[in-house]
């Protein structure tokens, strides 16, 4: 190896082998099946404080990789040196408890699986509905990792999923139902009930065309899993990974030991759960392990690589990549756990307000601490009873706010798979929570 390798403190290597299958119906026409392999390896390496990073596809030369990511590592370190990086240790991870496959898809014609999907989209053709979409995704990897210190590890993962979207539109206006489920082996197929599912975002759309836009303003709220879920996700989750907090764009900087939230609170990261953003080593070859972010309203921890977890004292585990692009910090599956109150009490509890249902996007500022988010429909409650439906209703606050107004937590935790976008990457995350009753946040309508 040539002369500025002796510089290098650190390399690392993660292999990514795979093959994604995607099938897509419009309208009951298939509109696209396509399979993808993708063979490639991500290169780090790290000289003083800086990191350098390559991409190596195809035949996999590592030794050519290494020095390329050597050699870029070497002169970044040499024209602007920064204060040295150290990484926390780590100790060889073990392979365990990866998620069992009863029905592999890989087994399963073409054929059968454009079948499936034909159903699944004709029980979303509802009356009312005017165009429906299926998506069915399937994709088998192997990741090996491995580094200068000798450690080397690696697994296989395969999974499936499918969403239908139904779209209703009467005098110019559109509304969407939409249903997705994500996991591991093609038995998902019959652990979901897919076709009441279809039904259920047909339902949706046509539904939502008669639903009234509420006035909006300040008031008791009750969140369904998912949009709790979503909260847990975006505007605790992110605030609470170590990158964002070192970046200075975290209001949790400097809050670790702080009540932060009512203490019937408790948010957990949690990758060896067998959900989506399950994984059994991070892409650092750290054990996965589960990480209460906050435990009874008290800030506990943050999110980290071994860079972060150096720096800032914790444990690293949370670094991950898509494919085998450079690594960053990220969330797993993130969920607010269970608390104790049936979904009655917690309407008695909101009184007069809404129940909101469901996620459509919206956006969170770390740094600031706020955010928007809009739910897919929602109900008026009156007097502790859900009555008419509404949609097109937002949701924004302070998350420091919020955390502090719930006023009870469910006991019927329910995870939604996605996938989380960070530093231009996607990685297949969860999230979930039970229901959520909030004592007050702003709403936006009509």
């Amino acid at each position: 190896m040539a002369g500025f390798m002796q510089d290098i403190k650190f390399y690392d290597c993660r292999i990514v082998e795979g093959s994604s299958t995607s099938i897509i119906l419009d309208n009951g026409k298939i509109e696209e099946i396509s399979k993808n392999f993708t063979r490639g390896a991500g290169v780090r390496a790290l000289c003083g404080g800086s990191w350098g990073y390559t991409a190596v596809e195809g035949e996999i030369d590592l030794k050519q990789g290494v020095e390329a990511a050597s050699k870029l590592a070497f002169s970044m370190n040499k024209n602007t040196p920064k204060e040295a990086i150290e990484l926390a240790a780590v100790s060889s991870p073990e392979i365990k408890d990866l998620p069992e496959i009863k029905i592999d898809p890989r087994n399963i014609a073409i054929e059968d699986k454009v079948d499936l999907l034909k159903d699944i989209e004709a029980n979303a053709q509802v009356k009312g509905v005017n165009s429906t979409k299926v998506m069915y995704l399937e994709s088998e990897f192997k990741i090996e990792y491995r580094n200068s210190d000798g450690l080397e590890c690696a697994y296989e993962l395969l999974n499936v999923g499918f969403a239908v979207s139904a779209v209703a539109s009467e005098n110019g206006v559109y509304q969407a139902g939409r249903e997705s489920r994500f996991g591991y082996g093609y038995e998902l197929f019959e652990k979901e009930n897919v076709m009441e599912l279809a039904g259920k975002a047909g339902n949706t759309a046509v539904e939502l065309l008669k639903a009234k836009t509420p006035k909006g303003g300040e008031m008791p709220v009750l969140l369904d899993q998912e949009l709790a879920g979503v909260f847990a996700h975006e505007a605790v989750g992110h605030a609470s990974e170590a990158d964002l907090v070192l970046e200075g764009d975290s209001i949790l900087e400097n809050r670790i030991g702080e009540q932060i939230a009512s203490p019937l609170v408790t948010i957990v990261d949690d990758p060896t759960l067998h959900e989506f953003g399950y994984y059994p080593f991070d892409a650092e070859g750290v054990q996965s392990r589960r990480t209460e972010i906050i435990r009874d309203g008290i800030f506990n921890s943050y999110l980290h690589s071994r860079e972060t977890a150096a720096k800032l004292g914790g444990i690293p585990g949370n670094c991950r990549a898509q494919g085998y692009s450079m690594p960053v910090v990220r969330m797993s599956n993130t969920f607010v756990d269970n608390g104790k109150a049936k979904f009655e009490e917690m309407l008695e509890e909101i009184r007069d307000g809404m129940y909101l249902i469901g996620s459509r996007g919206g956006q969170v500022n770390t740094g600031e601490g706020i955010f928007q988010f809009n739910a897919e429909k929602g109900y008026l409650i009156k007097d502790g009873e859900l009555t008419e439906l509404i949609r097109d209703v937002s949701l924004s606050g302070k998350t420091l706010e919020i955390l502090n107004h719930i006023t009870l937590v469910g006991n019927d935790l329910k995870m939604t798979a996605g996938r989380c976008g960070k530093a231009g990457q996607l990685a297949p995350v969860s999230d979930g929570s039970p229901h959520l009753a909030i004592s007050k946040v702003l709403v936006g309508g009509a």
